[in-house]
């Protein structure tokens, strides 16, 4: 019986570069390692938008909106330094993320268009996963 792990660990072909699959893994790692940060360091300096006008009451974990946001970015930065690092595991993680997300948007009732976007970006993030499966060891085409 030949376990998923050591089919995983194999070395990649180097075809593996021209395939379009690996370059969406490509794309999607790169995107769901870079919004991630940015989006957790404006959670300190706002010059994207103000992030507290999108946290529901009961979310507000901390009683602070700016406290809460702050821990947020922290989070944040930490969840697209995984992504990096791991993707196998990290891009679930920010799935469940942005399903916190989404949840704390719909108590806002307002904020539908952002929770759809925010639903897009929930399926990249599992198929970055799903993709990690396969393409997170290949390291030949960099």
């Amino acid at each position: 019986m030949v376990m998923s792990d050591e089919v995983i660990k194999q070395p990649c072909d180097i075809s593996y570069c021209r395939e379009p699959s690996y370059q969406a893994y490509q794309l999607l790692h790169f995107v769901f390692t870079v919004a991630p940060i940015l989006f957790g360091l404006d959670k300190f300096f706002n010059f994207m938008t103000n992030w507290e006008q999108y946290l529901s009451s009961p979310f507000n974990v901390f009683g602070n909106p700016h406290t809460t946001m702050l821990v947020v970015g922290v989070i944040e930065v930490i969840a697209g330094i995984g992504v990096w690092l791991k993707p196998k595991i990290f891009a679930y993680i920010v799935a469940l993320w942005l399903l916190a997300i989404i949840i704390n948007l719909l108590f806002l009732q307002h904020y539908y268009d952002v929770a759809l976007r925010d639903v897009g970006l929930l399926f990249g993030a599992l198929a970055l996963g799903r993709l990690s499966q396969t393409y997170d060891h290949c390291y030949k085409c960099h």
